[in-house]
């Protein structure tokens, strides 16, 4: 199986609890473990679509990281707008071989590959900027990299996970959904919209599919802070090309 979920902002090491945000997030870290626990195998991968943690400092992130390697299952980690504490990618994937972390780059799970990188606000977005654009366009270059690694490597399936929406407020089309229909991406994991204001701007409050493409906000309240299971093979047909 697997399951994906996005913004647990942990913060083990630091006094910042989320509550302040809701009181739907009070305790928010233990109902995510007790869900994790009963839903999740050891053999099973979990996506982590960005904003993992609140740390600043690899140091920091020290208790989160512990917290997240004691869960059961594999877990793939893409970065966050949040995630400061990630600067060395290769470091990090030194620290332990059941997680995989992807700033642009892929891996595979149940036959399916999963390509990740962060993203960004796209164009048409209120108050876009200069920067903004520059940002944007490195992010759809790092996802195309990740794409094209992963056909030459033989995927067929792919799972393209980031933590910003790949649209705009209104939906538009962007660099990255035309990446999404280019190459064989079945479904789209992204977080980073929270509280009733975000979850408005979900992608699949017009369409779940989009040009046969499956889109999935995984953001941990939007999900009552279970996992998200993802359908695999032919639950997933290809659809409108």
């Amino acid at each position: 199986m697997i399951y994906a979920i996005g913004d647990l902002h942990l913060g083990l090491a630091l006094d910042k609890p989320m509550d302040r945000f809701g009181m739907e997030w009070a305790g928010h870290h233990q109902r995510i473990e007790a869900n994790w626990r009963q839903m999740v195998q050891d053999e099973d991968t979990v996506i982590l679509a960005g904003d993992s943690s609140w740390a600043m400092r690899e140091d920091d992130f020290a208790p989160d990281l512990s917290f997240l390697r004691g869960l059961p299952g594999r877990k793939v980690l893409i970065p966050g707008n949040h995630d400061y504490w990630w600067q060395s990618t290769s470091r990090l994937n030194m620290i332990d071989e059941r997680m995989v972390f992807l700033k642009s780059g892929f891996t595979c799970a149940e036959g399916v590959y999963i390509c990740g990188t962060r993203g960004w606000v796209c164009p048409g977005t209120l108050q876009y900027t200069e920067q903004d654009e520059k940002l944007y366009r490195r992010e759809v270059l790092r996802m195309r990299r990740a794409l094209e690694a992963a056909v030459y490597d033989g995927a067929a399936d792919i799972i393209a996970v980031m933590h910003f929406p790949p649209m705009n407020d209104v939906l538009a089309p962007s660099g990255f959904t035309s990446l999404f229909e280019e190459f064989p991406v079945r479904q789209v994991i992204y977080g980073h919209l929270h509280g009733e204001g975000g979850f408005a701007k979900r992608i699949e409050r017009e369409c779940e599919w989009i040009r046969g493409v499956k889109y999935n906000l995984v953001s941990c309240d939007y999900l009552q802070f279970r996992l998200a299971v993802l359908p695999l093979g032919a639950n997933v047909p290809r659809i409108g090309k």
